[in-house]
C-alpha cells in the first residue's frame, strides 16, 4: 500500500513551485488531491504533470483567493463533497511582495502580503481544522520561511507574515494535538521556484542568474534547493509516518539559517 492511498490532501498555491512539486509527489503515492490556486492555467499545468506520473490520480482543481474567507470555505466544502474527508492540508499559497527597506515599504503592499501570506493561512487553518477535529485525525503543513525564523532585509511584509505563520503553527498545534491532528511548518530557504526567480529579477532583471550565484555562495551547500526536495519533506509530514512530530518548524535551507 502506498503512503497516501485512500487519503485526500488539499494543496494551496498548487499552480507552481512548491505546491506543484508536492502535488506530483503525493499523486505518485496514490493521494487524492484538491489543487487550489488563483492561476487557472497554473493548475492545468500541475494537473498535466500529475497525469504524467499518475494517470489515474483523483484530482480536482479549484480556483480561489486564499485571502477571501468565503472562497476558502468553498474549497474546503468542495473537497469534502468530492472526497468525503480531508486527511492532509499543505497550507502553502504565498507571495513575496516588492523588496524595499521598511521606511520605503508601501502600506498597501504590506497589507497585501499580510493578507495572502498570513490571513490566508489563518483562514485555511480555521476551516480545515474544524473538519479534522470532527474526523479525529489529520495532518497540516504550513509554509513559513527562513524569513519567518530570522530577518532577511528589505521584506517587511514577507518577514512579518512568515513569523506570524510560525506563531499560528505552534499555537494551533498545541490546541489540536489532543484531537489526533499534527500541525507543523516548513521553513524553506533559497529554493529555485518562480517566486525566487522573480525575487532575483527584482535585484537585477538583466543578470539575475549571476545574482543567484552570489546569493547562494554563503550557503554551506553552495546551491539552491530543488522544489522536489521540499516536496519530499512535505509528503513525509503529511503521510502519517511522522505522527509524533507536532508544532515543529523545520528549516530546509542547506544549513544556512544555522550559520554564524
Amino acid at each position: 500500500m502506498q503512503k497516501f492511498e485512500g487519503k485526500s490532501v488539499i494543496i494551496t498555491g498548487a499552480g507552481s513551485g512548491l505546491g506543484r512539486a508536492a502535488a506530483v509527489e503525493i499523486a505518485k503515492e496514490k493521494g487524492k488531491l484538491a489543487l487550489v490556486d488563483l492561476n487557472e492555467a497554473g493548475l492545468q499545468e500541475t494537473e498535466r504533470e500529475i497525469r504524467e506520473v499518475a494517470p489515474d490520480a483523483q484530482v480536482i482543481s479549484l480556483t480561489a483567493n486564499v485571502a477571501n474567507e468565503s472562497e476558502v470555505e468553498n474549497y474546503v466544502a468542495e473537497t469534502l463533497k468530492h472526497f468525503g474527508t480531508i486527511d492532509g492540508f499543505f497550507n502553502n499559497a504565498g507571495i513575496e511582495g516588492k523588496q524595499n527597506p521598511t521606511e520605503d515599504f508601501g502600506s498597501d503592499e504590506f497589507a497585501k502580503v499580510i493578507n495572502i501570506n498570513l490571513t490566508g493561512v489563518f483562514y485555511g487553518l480555521k476551516h480545515v481544522l474544524k473538519v479534522m477535529r470532527e474526523q479525529g485525525s489529520g495532518a497540516v503543513v504550513n509554509t513559513a520561511s527562513v524569513g519567518g525564523i530570522r530577518g532577511v532585509g528589505n521584506q517587511s511584509g514577507y518577514s512579518a507574515a512568515k513569523h506570524g505563520v510560525v506563531g499560528l503553527t505552534r499555537n494551533s498545534a498545541i490546541e489540536y494535538g489532543q484531537y489526533g491532528i499534527q500541525i507543523n511548518a516548513i521553513a524553506p530557504g533559497a529554493i529555485m521556484t518562480p517566486m525566487v526567480e522573480g525575487s532575483l529579477k527584482q535585484i537585477d532583471p538583466e543578470n539575475w542568474e549571476e545574482v543567484g550565484k552570489s546569493f547562494v555562495e554563503p550557503n554551506p551547500m553552495k546551491r539552491f534547493g530543488k522544489p522536489r526536495e521540499v516536496a519530499h519533506l512535505v509528503a513525509f509530514l503529511l503521510s502519517g509516518d511522522a505522527g509524533f512530530i507536532n508544532a515543529a518548524v523545520i528549516p530546509i535551507d542547506g544549513g544556512q539559517s544555522y550559520k554564524y
